[in-house]
């Protein structure tokens, strides 16, 4: 589940995967996903699942889009596939009940929100990037393109983005940019980026940079979420030296007091505010055990890579609100 709530972790598994992809241009011959169907979006501003009914956005930010796609869902060990079937129900339960729920709410208040649903590759592709698992990827963010490229056509028209996401689709968005806003004209278009969950390089585009203040556009933003004894092979190997800033203040301040975390979104549906203090270090953050009820039990928890978003749930709302407000108003 893609909550903050003591349940199994399954690794840190969003490797840096985009410049080894970015190598291959093409993807083997499949069928498109035809996205003027609205049965394959799980979220238009028309069609909004009843999680995000008590998150309509005011009027004074309907000028803002949100393309928001979600992070790897498709983790059943026993099940062989590469990708996962795009008409799965329970692949579509999760991605409304678990990802739009519990992650794409966050920028609910900010934007119109469209979530497209794609042909997710498998948490094992991670580990077969030499082979099938580079294949499936290419396949997801072929889906996510293709989606992108639909929503620009008929949805966009001229609108202000914001681009979000977790994990895989932190991923696949980084791509997004790279193929459709860096050094080109969409990028005026651009609120902000959020890509957390991933190892991305501060220079890892062109034009678009790395926001170090919370008031900053036309970028991107991402972090990576640690327990205090965060010093792994895992994070030397694929996240030590990447970019990072502090999504408590949204810009590189060392240490935050638990004051001013906005709060996090528990299982519970309710947010629980100065939970803890965030430590921004070398390509990501540690944070203080959240303090919550039943909080113990997170003490089993490995690493905190589930809660990226969730963690900071109240802190990305306020500040994709502040994003969409800034960039209006410079250009008004």
């Amino acid at each position: 589940m893609y909550t903050f709530e003591p349940v199994k972790v399954f690794g840190t598994y969003t490797f840096l995967i985009v410049a080894f992809i970015l190598s291959s241009n093409t993807v083997q011959a499949q069928s498109t996903v035809d996205y003027s169907l609205i049965n394959n979006w799980a979220t238009t501003p028309n069609t909004y699942p009843a999680s995000l009914k008590q998150m309509v956005i005011d009027s004074s930010f309907t000028a803002t889009d949100v393309f928001y796609v979600y992070p790897t869902l498709y983790t059943n060990p026993n099940d062989s596939a590469w990708n996962i079937d795009l008409q799965n129900k329970k692949q579509r339960e999760k991605v409304i009940e678990v990802a739009v729920k519990n992650q794409a709410s966050a920028w609910a208040n900010a934007g119109q929100v469209y979530v497209p649903y794609y042909r997710q590759a498998h948490i094992r592709s991670y580990s077969h990037l030499n082979g099938k698992g580079r294949s499936a990827l290419l396949l997801a963010y072929s889906d996510v393109k293709t989606a992108f490229e639909y929503y620009l056509a008929h949805y966009n028209n001229g609108r202000a983005i914001i681009l979000a996401g977790h994990s895989q689709g932190s991923t696949h968005l980084t791509l997004l940019l790279k193929e459709f806003f860096d050094n080109k004209p969409l990028q005026k278009q651009l609120v902000a980026a959020y890509l957390p969950g991933v190892g991305i390089d501060s220079n890892e585009f062109n034009t678009i940079p790395l926001l170090t203040h919370p008031d900053s556009t036309g970028g991107f933003v991402t972090w990576n979420t640690f327990k205090k004894k965060y010093h792994t092979s895992q994070y030397i190997n694929w996240y030590k030296g990447k970019a990072s800033i502090n999504p408590v203040t949204w810009d590189t301040t060392k240490v935050v007091p638990k004051s001013y975390h906005k709060g996090f979104l528990y299982s519970n549906g309710k947010i629980y505010n100065n939970s803890f203090e965030t430590h921004l270090i070398d390509g990501g953050v540690w944070i203080t055990t959240p303090r919550f009820p039943g909080r113990y039990l997170s003490f089993t928890m490995k690493n905190y890579h589930i809660g990226d978003v969730n963690l900071f749930w109240d802190d990305i709302r306020l500040n994709a609100r502040n994003r969409a407000t800034k960039y209006w108003y410079t250009r008004n």
